[in-house]
């Protein structure tokens, strides 16, 4: 590892940790790490956290920007750069989206939505075996030479969120840590798909849920769980 990246890493590692200091959650973190991932990683537009619960794959967390269906339809297709970089823990790079044969109907969406390159780097999350940092871009090869970059910050970032969970787990205990994070995945699914919807930012959508919530006197997981399941045609959220 170069000496610039060396110092990146140590750079981000030490604000990634302030981070976790000034957060009141691990939904908070990881919502800060996939918006710092962002800047860090010269070239991505957008960035989320895939990780497998209870069987499947989620995105517990996405910046401003994601459009909800980018990871969605990997899981529902079983299969992608995200998907696989989190269930075969290794590196997947894809620099030329239109060149990519692997995932087909993957890629046509996803280029339909302006995607032309996509890096997912794996994430080491203490209890879980699948996760991933998935980093899109706008531009073809738009990682070229920012790969070492996007590692040195997967590691801190993992580092990060373990601090995170064990604090959490001491915190409550196993099974209310489990239902926390599945609840924030799928607030952030719904979040996600109100901002594709409405064409708004992930604070504007996050306050019409709370609303809409208040106002049915629905809980809010319940709520987006029904939103989820009525876009993607599946069963109701987790």
């Amino acid at each position: 590892m170069s000496p610039s990246v060396d110092r990146a890493e140590a750079a981000e590692s030490s604000t990634l940790h302030q981070a976790l200091a000034r957060s009141d959650g691990v939904d908070t973190l990881l919502r800060d790490i996939t918006e710092r991932a962002v800047s860090a990683v010269e070239g991505a537009v957008a960035s989320s956290v895939t990780v497998r619960r209870d069987g499947r794959l989620l995105t517990l967390a996405g910046s401003d920007g994601l459009p909800s269906g980018l990871d969605l339809r990997q899981y529902e297709n079983g299969d992608g750069p995200c998907v696989q970089a989190a269930r075969e823990d290794e590196e997947q790079h894809v620099p030329v989206l239109s060149e990519e044969t692997r995932w087909p109907s993957y890629v046509e969406y996803a280029r339909s939505l302006g995607v032309r390159s996509v890096l997912a780097v794996p994430l080491a999350v203490d209890g879980e075996t699948d996760a991933a940092l998935n980093l899109y871009a706008v531009e073809e090869d738009a990682f070229r030479g920012r790969r070492e970059i996007a590692r040195a910050f997967a590691e801190s970032a993992s580092t990060a969120i373990n601090a995170a969970l064990r604090i959490e787990r001491e915190r409550a205990g196993p099974d209310d840590v489990r239902t926390a994070l599945l609840s924030r995945s799928v607030i952030d699914q719904a979040i996600g798909i109100l901002m594709a919807q409405e064409r708004c930012t992930a604070q504007t959508a996050l306050a019409v849920l709370r609303r809409a919530s208040q106002d049915s006197n629905v809980k809010l997981r319940d709520l987006c769980g029904d939103l989820v399941a009525r876009t993607t045609g599946s069963g109701r959220g987790q």
